[in-house]
């Protein structure tokens, strides 16, 4: 069995929507879905607010290219378009950490290796996982409260909005 975290993003057309896809994509193998978070763009700053979540997932069948496949089969049902390095996109599921394994393969870097710096992954991981710790790089709680007060402070729990509806 594989246990993976994956990361959601979305901040074109009906983010929520996307985001819910990914989930019914991995309800079979869903554990934990995180709250969803509303967060300015990273990289690009240039295009419209995301909104994130993580989840946790298992799958006694599943390895991490499975991980990656089944996720980006949903990117494309999102209609996603890969135009520009952190630009704007309808759905995104980044491959966080599965458990037991990394990877320096370009095309799978596991852990992947923003997560350290992002509060916009790890603010969600430990809303569903608070001893969650990043393979390498130590617990989660710990890489947060390294990050800038103002990494923090812009990722904000949208309370009104739920994964599972």
């Amino acid at each position: 069995m594989t246990r993976a975290v994956l990361s959601l993003g979305s901040n074109m057309g009906d983010r929520l929507a996307f985001l819910r896809l990914a989930v019914q994509g991995f309800a079979d193998v869903l554990e934990k879905a995180s709250p969803v978070y509303e967060t300015a763009p990273w990289g690009v700053t240039d295009q419209p607010d995301f909104l994130n979540a993580v989840l946790v997932v298992s799958s006694p069948e599943l390895d991490e290219w499975g991980w990656l496949r089944r996720g980006q089969a949903l990117e494309k049902a999102a209609g996603r378009v890969r135009e520009q390095r952190w630009g704007p996109r309808t759905l995104d599921v980044d491959v966080v950490t599965v458990a037991g394994v990394t990877s320096e393969h370009p095309d799978l870097l596991l852990p992947h290796p923003g997560t350290p710096s992002r509060a916009t992954v790890l603010i969600p991981w430990l809303a569903v996982d608070a001893e969650a710790e990043l393979p390498g790089h130590g617990r989660v709680a710990d890489l947060l409260a390294a990050l800038p007060p103002a990494d923090r402070e812009a990722v904000h729990e949208r309370e009104d909005l739920h994964l599972i509806p």
